[in-house]
């Protein structure tokens, strides 16, 4: 009953989301066809209207307005800041998805969803642990890592990149030994150092008694600054520009490589398109450029093609054999 109530409520978000505007007639007629309703063809009483708005704002802090000035339509305030959270929108587009193939059975085997193969198994323990700021003990290794290492975090967010989720952690191991350095010779390390694992690398959890404070001054958009994927840099930024060529641009507009990417003039006589971005040059972002490698090339600066050079020279090598 509670998943349906769930799922009820993220239906009318959606709806609203859709058709932006409805009176209450319009959202009850949807309704009735939703196959969602309380009973073939029934309403949706006014009472339960209202329950359910006042609900959705209470969960999903979305406020469902009414303006009187035109014709009692009911609408989402402030639509632009529900689609620039990404987990609530995120969130409410899977359960609409869900609702649909619930409600219609002939959906049921139509809509394919790329699997997340692994990790997903701590998720519960995790989420429970950064709403309760609970120390946590992980046994965990990395791909480069001959043996596994058991070790405590402290648990601040979650990032799922590549159909992998990842934790960003405080490590106290690596925070208290960098404090002992600074005692000892007067350096300047930083006493907060936060990694990041990967779910499907830990091969068991355990819960502590002990509890941490959050650094409110630590920002995830600071940390992952310039960053495409999950691999962080020291480094700032740095503006690189790519030409595109035959049907690239359409997808780099359609999917941007990353959210700094802005597509440059058209220069004369050429046919191919540029875009340019602000980011740190790591491992991911090469590997998304390779992706794409037969249809992009990277003009500058030269650094950045030279690194392409010698992954383009890696590749032939393995089909030269």
């Amino acid at each position: 009953m509670a998943s349906n109530l769930f799922g009820r409520y993220v239906w009318l978000i959606d709806t609203l989301r859709r058709y932006k505007r409805l009176t209450y007639e319009e959202i009850n007629q949807l309704w009735q066809q939703s196959r969602l309703s309380y009973g073939e063809g029934d309403e949706l009483p006014i009472r339960t209207f209202h329950n359910h708005r006042n609900a959705i704002f209470d969960i999903f802090d979305v406020e469902i307005k009414c303006d009187t000035k035109d014709c009692y339509k009911y609408y989402i305030d402030n639509p632009e800041r529900l689609e620039g959270d990404g987990l609530r929108g995120w969130l409410i587009d899977s359960y609409s998805m869900l609702n649909q193939i619930q409600s219609d059975r002939k959906l049921e085997g139509r809509i394919l969803f790329e699997e997340i193969p692994s990790g997903h198994i701590w998720l519960m323990t995790m989420t429970n642990a950064i709403r309760q700021n609970r120390v946590l003990t992980i046994t965990h290794q990395g791909f480069a890592k001959s043996e596994a290492n058991t070790f405590e975090i402290e648990p601040y967010y979650l990032k799922v990149v590549k159909r992998r989720w990842y934790v960003i952690a405080r490590s106290p191991y690596y925070s208290d030994r960098n404090k002992r350095k600074n005692e000892a010779d007067g350096g300047d390390r930083t006493t907060d150092v936060f990694l990041v694992y990967a779910l499907d690398r830990i091969s068991d959890i355990q819960e502590t008694d002990k509890t941490f404070t959050m650094d409110e001054s630590f920002s995830i958009e600071e940390y992952f600054k310039g960053c495409c994927g999950i691999i962080t840099s020291d480094e700032e930024p740095i503006k690189v520009i790519i030409k595109a060529y035959y049907n690239g641009p359409d997808y780099l507009r359609t999917l941007p490589l990353h959210e700094s990417q802005i597509e440059l003039k058209a220069r004369e006589e050429d046919e191919a398109c540029y875009f340019q971005y602000e980011i740190c040059p790591t491992f991911d972002f090469y590997q998304t450029l390779l992706a794409q490698a037969d249809q992009i090339e990277v003009i500058e600066p030269e650094c950045v093609r030279k690194e392409m050079r010698n992954f383009a020279k890696s590749l032939m090598n393995f089909y030269n054999k």
